[in-house]
């Protein structure tokens, strides 16, 4: 078995091993991973942190050790908090990272991955922490364009948002919305939720295509056509622009 890390701010994980290929998910700088397949410029990946599967190019891939790979996995997690920031290389060149990349055994503003040495002063955040704070960071999101697979504030889907969100505070969220949807405590009606709480949309079949994150007074953010906070009623997300429903509310959830 084989194993890797991501050095870059964000990579694209692929349906194929194909440039071309669909981008499923991203795997962002300081996330871990296990190798279980490779051709010529491909590896087949399985994410370490919500198993979700799928190829990456090989370029893009850091080879860690099997040592060093557990020691990350069974260290404490942190995680950056500032939207856009930047880790300095020993020969000054910068990484541009955004909120909630990984910063693996981080100690006194340094970290260091095989012989590469990094240098980070931001703001970073540590430990488990309640719905306020999740409701905080996602507003850090707004506008943040659409992108399918997309984990960053240049791009991100409507899972990726609420994945994103409650990893940065210390709570896991599995990479879909039909998977988030299997979380947590049902709740039956808008006014018992919290803000910090899910909200679940449906197609014509049923099935969850759609998740956002409940804020006060019937509002909810979430992400169509781009991070943006529109009205929640008993029918669904009612659009502030275009004046008219665009998702059917399925149900709510009270991940905690």
């Amino acid at each position: 078995m084989k194993f890797g890390i991501c050095i870059l701010n964000a990579i694209p994980l692929r349906e194929e091993a194909s440039d071309k290929s669909e981008m499923v998910s991203q795997i962002l700088f300081g996330e871990t991973f296990k190798i279980i397949n490779s051709n010529t410029h491909f590896v087949k990946i399985v994410s370490d942190y919500d198993k979700y599967e799928g190829w990456v190019s090989k370029n893009q891939v850091e080879i860690i050790d099997e040592k060093f790979y557990q020691q990350i996995n069974q260290s404490e997690k942190i995680f950056t908090n500032e939207l856009i920031n930047y880790l300095t290389e020993q020969n000054n060149s910068l990484i541009p990272i955004s909120i909630g990349t990984s910063l693996p055994l981080l100690k006194e503003n340094n970290l260091s991955i095989n012989k590469k040495q990094f240098f980070f002063e931001g703001d970073n955040k540590i430990g488990v922490f309640n719905k306020s704070e999740i409701v905080k960071t996602a507003y850090l999101y707004l506008n943040a364009p659409f992108l399918w697979g997309g984990k960053t504030p240049f791009g991100i889907d409507c899972s990726g948002l609420t994945q994103m969100v409650y990893k940065i505070n210390g709570h896991f969220l599995p990479r879909d919305a039909c998977q988030q949807a299997k979380q947590g405590e049902v709740l039956s009606f808008i006014e018992e939720s919290e803000p910090g709480d899910l909200a679940f949309f449906d197609d014509h079949e049923g099935n969850i295509i759609h998740v956002g994150l409940i804020l006060n007074n019937n509002h909810i953010i979430h992400c169509y056509g781009k991070v943006r906070i529109d009205r929640l009623d008993h029918s669904g997300i009612y659009n502030v622009d275009t004046k008219r429903h665009t998702h059917k509310l399925r149900l709510i959830k009270q991940i905690f």
